[in-house]
């Protein structure tokens, strides 16, 4: 099952009560041209591919990027159920065209929570298969988790999460409808054992799910911590010039350089601090439901470290400690 409440932390999601409820509304969206993206917006970031970040804040939404290929779009990431709403309506804004594909990134609510609403609508949702696999494990423990507390979930009034209609096990899968190719990859398990990326070659664009992100918001609970940067590595050599992640704004290949050193530098330290004999309760802290830690990040991955630090370190602390992904530990063998 997955801890929404460490989820949340860790995308610096404090400013959103989720156990108000709150109203779902499609709102205006702002389109972006050359500026950054901003939430609830969408950023053209080549012709025919478009970037919405996402209501991370106030809503809890994963950013959403459109591909609009000859007859039909592809959206990646279904979102949670009011994120996809919203999703569904931009995309209309910036295209005629029939939403034909929604892949999901990987299992996570706010990824694939959203995937009633798509197919109800008459799309296809697609993933690795490996992001199935995680709902066999999590589900419908994380369901029914999220549908106490997020209205868009509990009014879709379904017993689980709606798993992938179409997955795939041999990599790159391959959309190509002689106007647009589109590839589907699986690297490994970094984030979850379902982390998809969606690459164009001839535009150099890089669709990263939560596997990579543009700041402080790596959840590690079901993570393979040691294996994270050896997945970004493969991933790097598809030399991608536009990044678009899971969460956080877009960028360039410093985006690959950045959470990779974030990573490196966790990891060291935490190795370092178990080297000098330190447990667990003397480099992590639990008081008032907020988890703190005594490590500290050098400035250089700044971008990366915020309040979820506490529980990154308890992670890598359990992985290295155990000797086994912590997604293992955690209990999704």
């Amino acid at each position: 099952m997955i801890d929404y409440s460490e989820l949340l932390t860790i995308m610096r999601l404090n400013r959103l009560t989720l156990a108000t409820p709150f109203v779902i509304a499609l709102g205006t969206c702002f389109y972006v041209l050359e500026s950054g993206a901003q939430p609830g917006t969408m950023k053209q970031i080549v012709p025919g591919v478009w970037f919405r970040e996402g209501e991370m804040q106030t809503m809890g939404h994963c950013n959403n990027i459109v591909i609009e290929m000859k007859d039909y779009l592809i959206v990646v990431d279904a979102n949670f159920p009011s994120g996809a709403r919203m999703a569904m309506a931009d995309a209309k804004k910036v295209s005629s065209k029939p939403v034909k594909y929604v892949f999901d990134t990987h299992h996570h609510g706010d990824h694939a929570y959203g995937n009633p609403v798509w197919t109800r609508a008459g799309a296809t949702t697609l993933a690795y298969v490996g992001v199935a696999d995680e709902m066999k494990r999590y589900e419908p423990a994380g369901w029914k988790s999220a549908a106490k507390t997020r209205p868009d979930v509990a009014e879709l009034n379904l017993p689980t999460a709606e798993p992938p209609m179409q997955t795939f096990t041999k990599t790159p899968y391959v959309l190509d409808d002689g106007n647009r190719r589109v590839e589907f990859y699986f690297f490994g398990w970094a984030h979850t054992r379902g982390d998809g990326f969606v690459y164009l070659p001839k535009d150099k664009v890089l669709c990263t799910g939560d596997a990579l992100v543009n700041g402080p918001y790596n959840f590690t609970g079901q993570g393979n911590i040691k294996n994270w940067n050896n997945v970004l590595a493969q991933a790097q050599k598809l030399k991608a010039e536009h990044i678009l992640p899971g969460h956080g704004a877009p960028g360039g290949a410093e985006l690959f350089a950045g959470q990779m050193l974030f990573f490196s530098e966790l990891q060291k330290a935490v190795q370092g601090a178990i080297h000098d004999g330190k447990t667990l309760n003397q480099l992590v802290q639990t008081a008032n439901g907020k988890t703190t830690t005594t490590i500290n990040l050098p400035a250089t991955v700044k971008n990366w470290a915020g309040d979820g630090l506490g529980s990154q370190v308890k992670d890598v602390f359990e992985e290295a400690s155990q000797g086994k992904p912590h997604g293992e530990i955690v209990g999704g063998k």
